[in-house]
């Protein structure tokens, strides 16, 4: 291995960056290889254009007439541009995206060629399902499932394949992707909002949730990638010294990009402008070899489908140029890990953003609805949220190297805070004189003042305000950030339905509405104010004054997991029609099937490099020695004063070799443990109790085998050359 270490570097110092030719303007190929309504205004008639005009902004069924016309004019489209193949483009619950990809072509009854493409292929097909991830909620030999197509995310054209996105379920009916409860909690959130939205302006009829992700990702250059098999199996080094430099001066943040990384970068945005992403900002990261690239904030199905589109260009864009796409959550050890900010917030139809202050204290007021609101939904449905982010690889980034931590906390910045305490003071239960109302009127709309300058931001906030939205900062960078969005608009939508409930039960009473509002205000920022945290989130007077405030302080996986499993998580997805008891059940496994088997790769890779090429290689190396203590033995008559140090490191390795075989051993025996108990258990709640201790077992012989040939195999000389630094 050390002959490919040299080898790689010395293809790597003949690499230049990879010419692309002149690319035309953004604003001339954005959307290009997009199905968008402008196109389907050239290719449908004016009457079939505005009943799906109609449909789509109104969430009416598409008869099968219209989907006809639609699958005729999008066929029509895709041909002209070279297409070949359709496919239904969905979100399995493994994470990635899935396609299974037609010809256009058809026989007719008298043997001739056509090229085809109907209403009934559009709306609905028929691929196998057995082997996407289901919780349980299939048997090993029932293959069926459905997609059908999501008219509000448009379709495009990728490798020569018209991609329809679509809804991916199971022939019983329960959804098996991320998109089918997105839209259902999209449509909860939108409703729950119209109606808040109702007490300000009658002409709100309808609130998007918006989506703004932050990608972070590092390139490693094939050569080494290739010379790694714990990166190409785990996605991860298992093993390696650490870099005498990587980020203590931080001067790789914000700094040059290279010329190799900015050719893919222009590729790559080439790309995502011809597919619709709106990708407009890139930079370095603070690690070395990382970097980020962000969009405009779009309609968070939409966002989210542009995500999944960009996770997977990014990767064919980086062979290109001989860089291979790490998206991992923690990579390398020591180093900052990747993340996916989701910058959240809501918008009306009538173009306001509901987390952005008004102009006036009218407008104020429904600002602080929906901000409190929010603040009291991460409250109460933290481990949810927490729940809903937590993985084998972002258990390993949060918390450390500029990563939020795992407890969930809101960050709104002093004065805002300070704002809210000022409305529990001047806010009683008693009825409030006119001077009281518009006193407090007037510090609501001096709101936009106080933000303007004086609201700073919190890195280790998981979940802080930053002006206009939230920032939910914990996700991890190769999750689907469907699942996180999913959580947060229903638990939002649950309590704007809460407050309306509540609010309107005082106005019932008598109470004018801007008091029942106030009051209502006033009891929901007592309540939550145990979420609202403005300090240091690494601190550990941190953790524990989160514990004192009753806050989960779980930074393992498979309990917060537990969280999918809660009668409260229940009552929201359950009651609220966005996910079965069934489906909350089947998340539950797979997310902890998934941690499992990723463990599992992980103890086996790391097994087969001790085993393989560490023992053998150090092996080498103490023969070496005794090679070397051997000749000094005959020459020098008092050897043993000369030759202590490698007659201790000889010692040394023995010892370690000895102890490395016990452990892999042990950790073996530990995964096949997890297995057979992993097999044996039918409810979900026992898997936690049952299946953590052999986890725990797994990751104690990984982060051990891990620390011991780091620190110290890693240190004989010629050990050092075998592989890369982490």
């Amino acid at each position: 291995m050390a002959k490919f270490r040299f080898l790689a570097l010395q293809e790597i110092a003949r690499r230049k960056p990879v010419e692309c030719g002149e690319r035309p303007r953004c604003s001339v190929v954005f959307g290009e290889n997009v199905f968008s309504m402008d196109k389907m205004r050239h290719y449908l008639s004016i009457e079939a254009y505005k009943k799906l005009e109609k449909a789509m902004s109104e969430g009416l069924a598409i008869d099968r007439g219209l989907a006809d016309q639609v699958a005729a004019a999008m066929k029509a489209w895709a041909v002209e541009r070279g297409v070949t193949h359709y496919t239904h483009w969905f979100h399995p619950l493994n994470g990635a995206t899935a396609e299974k990809h037609d010809s256009f072509i058809d026989l007719l009854p008298d043997g001739d060629v056509i090229e085809s493409f109907d209403g009934r292929l559009l709306v609905q097909q028929e691929p196998d399902a057995s082997s996407f991830p289901n919780g349980g909620i299939r048997n090993t030999f029932e293959a069926r499932g459905y997609t059908a197509w999501d008219p509000a995310s448009p379709a495009f054209i990728n490798n020569r394949t018209l991609c329809i996105p679509t809804v991916f379920v199971a022939y019983t009916g329960e959804a098996l992707d991320f998109k089918t409860p997105m839209l259902k909690s999209l449509a909860m959130i939108d409703r729950a909002a119209v109606d808040i939205c109702q007490y300000f302006d009658k002409d709100v009829q309808r609130v998007i949730a918006t989506l703004g992700w932050e990608q972070e990702y590092f390139l490693v250059d094939e050569a080494l990638y290739n010379a790694r098999p714990d990166l190409k199996l785990c996605g991860r080094t298992l093993m390696g010294h650490s870099s005498a430099k990587d980020q203590q001066l931080e001067d790789q943040y914000f700094g040059s990009i290279p010329a190799r990384v900015t050719a893919f970068m222009e590729e790559l945005e080439y790309e995502c402008h011809c597919l619709g992403i709106p990708i407009k900002t890139r930079h370095n990261e603070v690690a070395p070899n990382q970097f980020e690239c962000a969009p405009i904030f779009e309609e968070a199905n939409l966002a989210v489908d542009h995500n999944q589109l960009l996770m997977s260009t990014m990767k064919k864009v980086a062979r290109r140029h001989n860089f291979r796409v790490l998206l991992h959550e923690k990579p390398y050890k020591g180093v900052n890990g990747s993340g996916k900010h989701n910058n959240w917030s809501l918008l009306t139809n009538t173009g306001v953003n509901l987390l952005s202050p008004g102009k006036n204290p009218k407008s104020n007021m429904q600002f602080l609805i929906f901000l409190v609101s929010t603040i009291k939904a991460v409250y109460e449905h933290g481990d949810l949220l927490k729940a809903s982010i937590v993985s084998q690889g972002n258990e390993a980034r949060l918390g450390g190297d500029e990563a939020p931590p795992v407890i969930m906390s809101v960050f709104l910045g002093n004065y805002l805070s300070g704002m809210l305490d000022e409305l529990v003071e001047k806010v009683s239960d008693r009825k409030m004189s006119p001077d009281e109302k518009t006193e407090l009127k007037l510090n609501v709309g001096k709101i936009p003042e106080i933000m303007l300058d004086n609201t700073d931001r919190n890195r280790t906030s998981p979940f802080a305000f930053t002006g206009n939205r939230f920032e939910f900062r914990a996700v991890g960078s190769s999750a689907n950030c469907g699942g996180p969005m999913i959580a947060l608009n229903a638990a939002v939508a649950e309590q704007l339905i809460a407050f309306k409930k509540e609010t309107d039960a005082l106005i019932e009473k008598g109470v004018k509405k801007d008091e029942a509002i106030f009051q209502i205000l006033r009891k929901y920022i007592i309540e939550s104010k145990p979420v609202r945290f403005e300090g240091n989130g690494y601190s550990k007077e941190w953790r524990e004054e989160a514990a004192r405030r009753g806050l989960s302080t779980e930074v393992d996986c498979i309990p917060a997991l537990k969280a999918y499993c809660s009668e409260k998580a229940k009552r929201l997805f359950v009651d609220n029609g966005i996910l079965s008891e069934r489906e909350l059940e089947a998340r539950f496994e797979i997310k902890n099937e998934i941690y499992l088997k990723k463990l599992q790769i992980e103890s086996r890779v790391l097994g087969d490099l001790v085993l393989n090429h560490i023992i053998p290689t150090a092996i080498t190396y103490q023969n070496t020695l005794l090679t070397n203590v051997t000749a000094l033995k005959n020459i020098l008559p008092d050897y043993e004063s000369v030759a202590d140090v490698q007659i201790e490191a000889i010692r040394t390795i023995s010892y370690h070799i000895r102890e490395i075989q016990t452990m892999v051993s042990d950790m073996t025996e530990a995964r096949k443990q997890a297995n057979a108990i992993a097999d044996e258990v039918v409810r979900a709640e026992e898997y936690t109790e049952k299946v953590r201790p052999y986890l725990e077992k797994i990751r104690y012989h990984v982060d051990k085998l891990e620390l011991l040939v780091d620190d110290e195999i890693w240190p004989l000389p010629k050990y050092r050359e075998l592989l890369f630094s982490r």
